[in-house]
């Protein structure tokens, strides 16, 4: 009789399951879906924006690329999201160490970790005026400074994912290294660093695109139009009336292919960080 049960829930789920998995499709394409069909349009055929064009115009994407200086602006922002994704996990991942393997031992370490983590809770609004003067004090408004920046921005965040995963990493492991005389350098980089490739994985996809997408920082702090980014580039299509939308939506694509690229390169090991650190 249970058996029969669980046969009719389940024969009564496949309906509701396969409706959830088409609204969840349709949500996703949609948009892209618009974004494409705009993007290929003439400017003249734009009464309706869901129909297929009367004539493919691939010239929205050549002029978008000139318009926006699409190689200095992508270069730009490819070296900001590079560097501060290298030096984010190797100085983020080092800090959680050494606060993780230290709160029990000295009050310093206890207090600097409860002094990231409470930086959580700070909008960046909040900060963003005195961060502009502080920054234009110390010259730090330029590619260089704003991706120091996003390190620094990001150690909240990256201290409290990297704290959870050291805490279950046994400490015999740190022991049995320093009697074969390894340093703590040595430990977190030969021993402690390739077991948080989980957590790591995480704290990669999260930096890459909260940097590769980010507006604000650079809009507030990039008034150098030769060190500007991808995201910054887009109010080239904005006019004082109107909007160019079809080479506006056409950068908005050129600007979403590099991290399509990037999934579809390292999707295995996306995926692979994300259920180990969720299984974990």
């Amino acid at each position: 009789m249970k058996q029969n049960t669980v046969k009719v829930k389940e024969r009564y789920n496949w309906p509701v399951t396969i409706l959830l998995i088409i609204g969840i499709v349709l949500v996703i394409l949609l948009p892209l879906y618009m974004a494409l069909m705009i993007a290929i349009k003439d400017p003249t055929d734009m009464n309706n924006i869901l129909a297929l064009p009367r004539k493919i115009r691939l010239q929205n994407f050549a002029d978008a690329w000139v318009m926006t200086n699409f190689p200095r602006k992508f270069l730009n922002t490819a070296f900001i999201t590079v560097v501060n994704l290298i030096f984010t996990l190797i100085t983020n991942s080092f800090a959680a160490y050494a606060i993780t393997r230290n709160r029990k031992k000295s009050k310093f370490f206890s207090l600097m970790y409860y002094y990231f983590i409470s930086a959580m809770f700070i909008p960046f609004q909040v900060i963003m005026l005195p961060l502009v003067v502080q920054a234009n004090a110390f010259h730090l408004d330029n590619i260089f400074g704003i991706t120091f920046l996003y390190i620094i921005f990001g150690l909240p965040m990256n201290t409290f994912l990297y704290t959870g995963a050291v805490k279950a990493i046994p400490e015999a492991l740190d022991e049995a290294a320093m009697i074969d005389e390894a340093n703590p350098i040595q430990i977190f980089f030969r021993i402690i660093f390739p077991v948080l490739k989980p957590t790591t994985a995480t704290v990669a996809i999260l930096s890459f695109m909260w940097t590769w997408n980010d507006f604000t920082m650079p809009l507030v702090l990039l008034s150098d139009e030769s060190q500007q980014t991808l995201q910054l580039a887009q109010y080239v299509f904005k006019k004082q009336f109107s909007v160019d939308y079809n080479l506006a939506f056409a950068s908005y694509l050129l600007v979403l292919l590099p991290v399509l690229i990037v999934y579809i390169f390292c999707q295995k090991w996306i995926m692979n960080g994300v259920v180990a650190g969720a299984v974990k």
